[in-house]
């Protein structure tokens, strides 16, 4: 359920308020607010951006393609992904495998011009905590999905994977989504 709940952060926060503020505003010091996000979240990001996270507020062109690929590709997979991980579809594995090897090499790309870059954060240890889930969670999805064949099956609950009883599983039923009568 971790999982579940990072996604409709990223889908419901992230990508379609923070990173559209991102390429809806060109630059940031001198705008007029766009229709999409309201004001409040443009500010939230120029605030975070101005002090801790100048890349953020430079927006040099590999940033904002990451910002169109995240908009673009990521925003519907987290869609998807929720169904998918609610239900226990398995047909997920490979796209959740893809998306956290993507995920990774962003965030890891992100970081390193945050410590070594052009725009390096005043304060790199407060972007790379407040960046660690984007490394965390992949990581934690793509283990899920490419180490075991049935992700969502009952083995896996009964190796701690998944609690099955949390989802209302009986210990036979063999994949989430079978739920006991």
């Amino acid at each position: 359920m971790v999982v579940v709940a990072f996604f409709c952060v990223n889908l419901f926060f992230i990508t379609y308020f923070v990173d559209i503020e991102q390429l809806t505003v060109a630059n940031p010091y001198h705008f007029r607010y766009p229709l999409w996000p309201p004001p409040f979240f443009v500010n939230l990001v120029h605030s975070y951006g101005r002090r801790y996270d100048p890349l953020l507020m430079a927006r040099p062109p590999f940033w904002k393609m990451l910002i169109w690929i995240d908009a673009v590709g990521f925003g519907p997979f987290y869609a998807v992904a929720v169904y998918a991980f609610v239900r226990g579809r398995e047909w997920i594995r490979v796209p959740a495998v893809f998306w956290a090897g993507m995920m990774t090499t962003d965030v890891l790309v992100i970081l390193s011009q945050e410590l070594y870059g052009a725009y390096k954060s005043p304060d790199f240890p407060v972007v790379a905590a407040l960046n660690l889930p984007w490394l965390a969670l992949p990581v934690v999805v793509a283990i899920r999905m490419a180490v075991r064949p049935h992700p969502f099956s009952v083995e896996a609950a009964a190796t701690g994977e998944v609690p099955a009883r949390v989802f209302g599983l009986h210990p036979d039923t063999a994949v989430l989504g079978e739920v006991e009568p």
